[in-house]
């Protein structure tokens, strides 16, 4: 597949910047859904983390409806719902709800992790079982819930026949092997975990078994977009995603941050490199450069979409830079 003919669309965990209020960070979410739906993006995904004071991305489902209310076309949907903390019934009949308000825009994306600490995960979770190794009933029980016609005495009302189209996300191959084998597109997080990014890929297509959604693989990656005029602009707002996952790596709770000039005033090189190898799968630069760095992406991988996280300070730079990622794959 050539860059020409990519869709795009794009990853959200909701992040409070510095100097804001968790109202004013949903707001922003909101205004790049907009941004991003005028832009032309397939679609929009909101994250799912728990006890994180710097993300508003706890009530997923909440969050995707007031996006879906206040955008008109761009499809909305979870990357992901953390499914070993909640009941597929209750998934089934939250987004079954969505999806008869706002029929052909729901979408959801489900992840085995609980997208949060163990001690929080315990809180939250239904049972004290691993939930993990329920996962791939937990996915079945969901596709059941949600197609035209429904096996047993339990149905999700409204929910029934909603067919909304289900995605497995992941970060290590366990993922690749599901999504093959249930024939469900599949997305790879290589904007935070690329390390099995490439064996991932080729496990999915390798084994991927035909079924009723797809008859062939629909690869999709998640991967970090900073994109501005210059090359040089770009590395200057790049550092508020290094500061991202510096957090990350330190267990740190700051709001997303501005830019800085010298990012090793903050880091040890320890922290660096491994801040550097959680983003190292990231578009970085002018639209020359991003158009080169996407070509050489898909000359080596040809996924069938790309989802772009843009961790940018500015919301006005994050804008453009959604715009000059949505110009280079239009050949623009």
């Amino acid at each position: 597949m050539t860059t020409m003919h990519l869709p795009v669309s794009v990853l959200n965990l909701a992040p409070i910047r510095e100097g804001q209020t968790a109202k004013q960070a949903i707001d922003s979410m909101v205004e790049l859904a907009q941004a991003t739906e005028k832009m032309g993006y397939q679609r929009y995904w909101i994250a799912e983390h728990h006890n994180t004071p710097t993300l508003v991305s706890s009530a997923t489902s909440i969050l995707i409806k007031h996006t879906l209310e206040h955008t008109s076309t761009i499809r909305v949907g979870s990357g992901g719902i953390m499914l070993p903390n909640h009941s597929p019934l209750v998934v089934a009949e939250q987004f079954g709800t969505m999806a008869t308000m706002y029929p052909n825009r729901v979408e959801l994306g489900l992840r085995s992790a609980p997208g949060t600490d163990m001690k929080t995960a315990s809180a939250l979770r239904r049972s004290k079982a691993d939930p993990v190794y329920t996962f791939p009933d937990d996915v079945k029980a969901l596709l059941t819930y949600l197609a035209e016609i429904q096996q047993g005495f339990v149905k999700a009302h409204p929910g029934v026949g909603t067919n909304i189209p289900i995605y497995i996300l992941g970060s290590s191959t366990d993922s690749a092997y599901l999504a093959a084998s249930l024939g469900l597109p599949y997305v790879f997080a290589s904007h935070f975990a690329p390390r099995y990014m490439e064996e991932a890929i080729s496990i999915y297509r390798e084994r991927f078994q035909p079924s009723e959604y797809l008859d062939q693989p629909y690869m999709m990656v998640c991967l970090n977009v900073i994109a501005a005029e210059t090359d040089e602009e770009a590395k200057l707002l790049s550092t508020t995603m290094q500061q991202f996952f510096l957090n990350v790596v330190r267990g740190s709770q700051n709001p997303l941050q501005p830019p800085v000039e010298n990012m090793d005033e903050l880091w040890s090189p320890m922290e660096k490199e491994m801040a550097a190898s959680m983003s190292s799968v990231t578009l970085l630069g002018s639209k020359e450069t991003i158009r080169q760095q996407l070509a050489g992406f898909q000359e080596k991988y040809n996924v069938d979409e790309i989802m772009a996280v843009s961790y940018i300070y500015d919301p006005e730079k994050q804008n453009r830079s959604y715009e000059i990622f949505k110009d280079v794959v239009e050949g623009k």
